[in-house]
């Protein structure tokens, strides 16, 4: 009776320590997991922590404050875009006023304007005023999205850091498209805008094109003959920003062609532009050339594909493309 007694007793012992042993296991087990649990919760707090962002208050206070008045060529860009944009808008786009900062004289000030005309708040515009519809204005993180805003920022960046440098002055230009208000910053030094969302993406271009033919001389002992086609962007204010074109000659007898010059240019502010050309046919009835051309504003990009002699856009922004063959006769 008392083996019997001590044999329970000592089963009963064993189930009670295997069981205490699994229940330790389990606390373990679930300390583990509440202490990974915390550590995610607080790794997902530190990612998010949303980061500091400039603001023009910051840049404000890197600004050393000047005359109260632009350069007079300034207040002249200004005004004659006041006008065009009145005139091919129809005031869908305005600007209603300007307020002097003052000049740039830290490289943290410099730093702060790079980050701040690209950032998805500012606003910023692009298309061809003389094609209203092409016209897009807002805010950079509303105009673009996923890789286009990535790509649209860097563009902006980029070609923004080559132009904001010490000593450049800045103003705050006041705006309204179609009724809502918002501002850029206009950095400028005497020479004029340097540097502005809105300005740097909007053009007036004809995107016809012009084109003219030289004047015969029939005094000439090798007669020749030229042609050429060119597209011109304007600045809102008015004066040249940027060309593309080529040409190309022919020198002839009577009616046949012996030889064939073609050349071609391309260049743009505060863009890309591109250009390509070559004789295709150089003897005979006449002589042919073809030709490649491109130009942008800031935030797109222009390639050329040697395989079939052509130059196409991508990205965003203001742009004109030209690709053909031209043939001329005597």
């Amino acid at each position: 009776m008392i083996n019997f007694i001590i044999f329970i007793t000592q089963n009963h012992y064993l189930f009670t320590m295997k069981k205490l042993a699994t229940t330790f296991k389990l606390f373990a087990v679930i300390s583990v997991l509440a202490l990974t649990s915390c550590q995610d919760e607080n790794s997902e707090a530190m990612q998010e922590t949303p980061v500091s962002k400039v603001s023009a208050a910051d840049l404000k206070k890197e600004i050393t404050p000047g005359l109260k008045t632009v350069p007079e060529i300034v207040q002249t860009q200004i005004n004659d875009s006041k006008g065009n944009l009145e005139k091919y808008l129809n005031n869908d786009l305005q600007i209603t006023g300007i307020t002097v900062l003052g000049k740039l004289s830290t490289q943290k000030g410099i730093e702060i304007s790079q980050d701040l005309v690209s950032d998805k708040e500012q606003f910023a515009a692009e298309g061809n005023i003389l094609a209203p519809e092409t016209v897009k204005v807002g805010k950079i993180g509303v105009l673009f999205s996923g890789d286009q805003l990535s790509e649209a920022q860097k563009g902006l960046k980029e070609a923004a850091s080559e132009q904001i440098k010490p000593g450049t002055d800045v103003l705050e230009i006041s705006w309204n498209y179609k009724g809502e208000q918002f501002t850029s910053l206009c950095f400028y030094n005497e020479s004029g805008i340097i540097w502005d969302n809105v300005f740097a993406g909007l053009v007036m271009m004809n995107t016809r094109g012009n084109s003219e033919v030289s004047p015969i001389d029939a005094q000439a002992k090798v007669a020749s003959k030229w042609f050429k086609e060119w597209w011109t962007a304007n600045w809102l204010w008015g004066s040249k920003r940027g060309e593309i074109g080529y040409q190309i000659t022919i020198y002839y007898s009577g009616s046949t062609v012996s030889n064939v010059d073609v050349s071609d240019w391309g260049n743009i502010s505060l863009g890309k532009a591109k250009s390509e050309s070559k004789v295709i046919k150089k003897t005979g009835a006449y002589g042919q050339c073809r030709y490649a051309l491109g130009l942008c504003t800031p935030v797109g990009s222009l390639s050329f594909n040697t395989s079939n002699f052509s130059v196409s856009f991508s990205g965003l922004g203001s742009n004109v493309v030209s690709n053909g063959t031209k043939s001329l006769y005597p």
